[in-house]
């Protein structure tokens, strides 16, 4: 259930800041549960980690293209 680059740059910033608190919140969940030895997948964990990569990876583009028009 990765995300895919495609389907978040056609999110709006707001949207993508949701979501990235969305993962972020996941990923907290996680390493309790890693912690706690209730952990299910731990393949989730790395889905995870790179999905918020990607939502900042793109938010720092949309920024970026933001500023550049502005100049």
């Amino acid at each position: 259930m990765a995300l895919h680059a495609k389907e978040l740059r056609d999110k709006t910033p707001d949207q993508l800041r949701d979501q990235l608190v969305q993962l972020k919140k996941e990923a907290f969940n996680l390493r309790f549960q890693q912690a706690t030895g209730q952990m299910e997948s731990t393949a989730r964990m790395r889905t995870v980690k790179r999905d918020v990569a990607r939502v900042k990876t793109i938010l720092n583009e949309k920024a970026a293209a933001a500023a550049q028009s502005e100049a």
